[in-house]
């Protein structure tokens, strides 16, 4: 604070003087005796070197000084008060930060959330939804859910889940004219895929497995799809699927609210286990703090319940 601004608690009577034009009911305001109302008072003026309020009759008006002055003196309390109201309204609550991949917060994570927060209501929560694997000894992140990460020394990892790579099309797709029951029958429909190949992400991971060896996987290597439609957004892919235009390839846990919710379904039972899946990643100094731990005990019961 510069050394020329004046005592606040001086500003601060001279700004309820102003207002009411009598010590007296200044001081009632502010909780002092009329004699420390008007000490603060001449304070101020010595320290301004200027005159703010003068006798007139037996009230108080204010100086050019007082007035040149005044309005904005009551503005700038006004802020004060606003923002010590804010503090208030925040006090006591706690804030956490969770970074996770795109797809996994648009149908896992944020259908679920509002049950974190029933739990936990002085726990503000931020999700920051990015494909950027994020330095988590760095910076402000709490807790991060990956997809296929590398394990990293000095984290603490929980698996969430282990990824089924099911395929997955809207109910309509599925009973329309191609009538997909089998694998083979992907052969007459649109394939979509997740484009990776570009993706700064993908390289800090292990490989997400694409149409090619899954149905190599499933013994469909025969399989020769209609087309296909690429994307490098993985949540515009399953938007297409939801929409009818083709087949997407997904993980059967985090799917399974868009399934009961008849959006989209697994039309056959083939499917591949990889040695990937979900991760939630923390550190042990984010474990020192009380939201970190709930959210990480919440998030693990959930993947274990419903996921």
């Amino acid at each position: 604070m510069s050394d020329w601004l004046p005592s606040l608690n001086a500003l601060r009577a001279f700004e309820a003087v102003s207002r009411h034009l009598s010590y007296r009911l200044a001081a009632d305001e502010l909780c002092v005796s009329p004699a420390a109302v008007k000490q603060l008072v001449a304070k101020l003026e010595a320290a301004l070197g200027a005159q703010l309020l003068k006798r007139s009759g037996r009230g108080l008006v204010l100086t050019a000084s007082g007035l040149a002055g005044r309005d904005e003196l009551a503005q700038g309390f006004r802020h004060v008060e606003a923002a010590a109201r804010r503090l208030r309204a925040t006090a006591g609550r706690r804030r956490l930060i969770v970074s996770v991949e795109p797809s996994f917060a648009t149908a896992w994570l944020v259908p679920r959330l509002d049950r974190f927060r029933a739990e936990n209501a002085d726990v503000d929560v931020l999700i920051d939804s990015s494909l950027q694997i994020v330095d988590l000894d760095r910076g402000s992140v709490d807790v991060a859910v990956r997809f296929g990460g590398k394990r990293a020394s000095g984290l603490v990892t929980r698996r969430l889940f282990d990824e089924e790579l099911c395929a997955f099309c809207s109910p309509a797709l599925a009973s329309g004219r191609y009538g997909i029951k089998t694998v083979d029958d992907l052969e007459r429909v649109t394939l979509l895929h997740w484009d990776l190949a570009n993706l700064e992400w993908a390289e800090n991971t292990r490989r997400w497995m694409g149409w090619k060896p899954w149905l190599e996987s499933v013994g469909a290597v025969h399989v020769q799809p209609r087309s296909e439609l690429r994307f490098s957004d993985y949540n515009l892919a399953v938007q297409a699927a939801i929409a009818g235009q083709g087949v997407v390839l997904g993980s059967a846990p985090i799917f399974r609210s868009l399934v009961a919710a008849r959006l989209l379904i697994n039309p056959f039972p083939d499917k591949v286990i990889t040695d990937i899946g979900y991760d939630l990643v923390t550190t042990q100094s984010a474990l020192r703090k009380a939201e970190v731990v709930s959210f990480s005990d919440w998030i693990t019961r959930a993947a274990a319940t419903d996921g």
